[in-house]
């Protein structure tokens, strides 16, 4: 009984502590165009800037394939080979959250986002503040964009 007691407090303040520490790995940006142009805008925007595209994954449509329903998510997986080796032989683990990525998803009120991981993603690697600069360009690169 005491082992559950304990395990329903820690999952009590691991729950409270989850959308802050959540809220600072992720940033998440408006889009005030409909989620096709969001999209679109992003894609050409990766390219113009010299970066490679190298996934696109429709969440949708493979839901869609599994019988089931979910609103526009498609995530967006880029960069550049000369930018992040360095980075994953400086510290291997840095591999887990790179390439760079991009979700682009539609609200239940039809609103579009897009969430980028924060600058508190690549620090737990242990990298430097000049490793880290260019993987936290994402949401600029985002802002541009969509502007």
């Amino acid at each position: 009984m005491k082992q559950r007691v304990a395990l329903f407090a820690a999952l009590a303040v691991a729950m409270t502590a989850a959308p802050a520490l959540g809220q600072s790995m992720l940033v998440q940006i408006g889009s005030t165009h409909a989620f096709a142009e969001t999209l679109q805008r992003i894609e050409k925007t990766i390219t113009a800037r010299g970066l490679t595209l190298f996934a696109k994954i429709d969440h949708a449509a493979a839901a869609q394939g599994a019988g089931m329903t979910l609103r526009p998510t498609t995530l967006l997986i880029f960069g550049s080979p000369k930018g992040g080796t360095p980075v994953m032989q400086s510290q291997p683990t840095a591999a887990i959250d790179l390439p760079l990525k991009a979700l682009v998803w539609q609200g239940d009120d039809g609103t579009v986002r897009v969430a980028v991981n924060g600058a508190e993603v690549y620090a737990r690697h242990g990298l430097n503040a000049e490793q880290v600069k260019p993987l936290v360009g994402v949401a600029a690169l985002v802002e541009a964009a969509l502007k």
